[in-house]
């Protein structure tokens, strides 16, 4: 293997991308080196180089990118349930050695699973990022909902016959949020997205949809036809201020918004309710936890259809393809699916 490998480096802060060469770098203690085979893109990566959001990279050139599947190269000490040749998928980190935008990096054994002869590295490759944003915002103790997880115990549906409404349905995260209350037992299951993607998110689990663009109003009259249950959960998976604004007038007395933006809604009637910005992270101490649980899940999820794969496009050029995909994510371009590239066809 060449000690040298191809990466997509932002130069700067807020600055361009570019083609580079660094070194492969070798695993430590309970890592894996993964020849990357698929890289999925994220909307926190282009707002990361247009606004250094976050303060996740604090060191130039960075590598971006953590949606990460493909082939373990090598294993490194104190790892047992990894060998050479296993196709993988795993959440990256941003640190430069441990990100996606490249042709090989490394993973933390922990926030890395086996991918089932089922799917392919570029159904894989759409996972890690967006169900680990849904689980930590539902089950997380401190930046999430709280619920308890439905793989932790024996006893089935926890929130059987509970409401909940998912904004952005057809988003990654609201297709893996849907996903998971399905499994948690909720029901209604109610989201909202764009009619063409109506049969999408049914796919997924849920069992009402509406049209994105209603009102609050409208949209809180038409699931009162649904349900007389109060609605204590909201995932709000776009998270603008207007979409925030529907969900809180949706919102339960003492219920929980969850966001995967910052809130710009804030309690001003007494009514005991939250708005919580979730962080679909796995390299937080407060994480941690959490993630191992859930990550010891995800092959069994895949390989049983428990939890589907995004929908994906491919991107050509290799990871120069990369930066007309996130200015794509920018402009709101892509809907339904998620971008992938293939690292090892960088010319």
């Amino acid at each position: 293997m060449s000690p040298q490998q191809k990466a997509l480096v932002l130069t700067q802060k807020q600055g361009n991308f570019e083609l580079s060469s660094r070194s492969i770098p070798s695993p430590g203690a309970g890592q894996l080196l993964v020849k990357i085979q698929s890289a999925a893109l994220n909307p926190v990566d282009w707002k990361i180089k247009d606004t250094g959001i976050l303060g996740l990279v604090t060191h130039y050139p960075a590598v971006l990118g953590s949606d990460i599947a493909g082939i373990v190269e090598e294993v490194g000490e104190g790892v047992e349930n990894f060998r050479k040749g296993d196709r993988v998928l795993a959440h990256g980190k941003y640190t430069n050695d441990l990100a996606a935008f490249q042709q090989y990096t490394l993973t933390v054994a922990s926030f890395t699973a086996k991918i089932p002869s089922s799917e392919s590295f570029d159904s894989a490759a759409t996972v890690a990022v967006a169900l680990d944003a849904a689980v930590v915002g539902l089950y997380g103790n401190e930046m999430g909902a709280g619920l308890t997880p439905p793989w932790t115990e024996s006893a089935g549906d926890h929130e059987s016959k509970k409401p909940i409404v998912i904004l952005g349905g057809s988003s990654s995260v609201g297709s893996y949020t849907i996903q998971l209350a399905r499994l948690s037992g909720f029901y209604p299951i109610i989201t909202t997205a764009s009619p063409s993607n109506e049969e999408l998110v049914r796919e997924y689990g849920a069992t009402h949809f509406f049209d994105r663009n209603l009102s609050g109003k409208q949209l809180k009259a038409a699931i009162s036809k649904v349900t007389d249950r109060p609605i204590r959960i909201v995932y709000d998976s776009i998270s603008l201020p207007e979409t925030q604004l529907v969900a809180w007038e949706l919102l339960a007395n003492n219920g929980t918004l969850v966001l995967t933006l910052p809130a710009s809604v804030k309690e001003d009637e007494g009514k005991g309710r939250k708005a919580i910005h979730t962080f679909g992270y796995p390299h937080v101490p407060q994480n941690e936890e959490l993630y191992r649980s859930s990550w010891a899940m995800v092959e069994k999820w895949l390989s049983e259809g428990t939890i589907q794969p995004n929908k994906y496009e491919v991107l050509p050029n290799g990871l120069e393809g990369i930066i007309e995909g996130l200015e794509r994510l920018k402009l709101g371009q892509v809907s339904g699916v998620k971008l992938v590239a293939h690292p090892q066809e960088t010319q």
